[in-house]
């Protein structure tokens, strides 16, 4: 469903042990280059009291480990 802001993608959260979680879909991946690992970083704007999510490509070492 579109508003005017754009698209909207809704996904459910769902309780996986002692957390909750839920998936980040396709569509929203779509300029980030799958082949590489990447982290999401979600961020809290407390003055808009909403949450951003970015993604950061993973940096790795010599010995391979981050």
């Amino acid at each position: 469903m579109a508003d005017k802001n754009g698209p909207e993608i809704k996904r459910k959260l769902y309780r996986r042990g002692s957390s909750f979680e839920t998936t980040i879909p396709m569509p929203i991946l779509f300029q980030l280059d799958t082949s590489k690992k990447h982290d999401v970083v979600f961020k809290l704007d407390k003055k808009l009291d909403k949450w951003f999510i970015e993604f950061e490509e993973e940096k790795s070492d010599k010995s391979g480990k981050k």
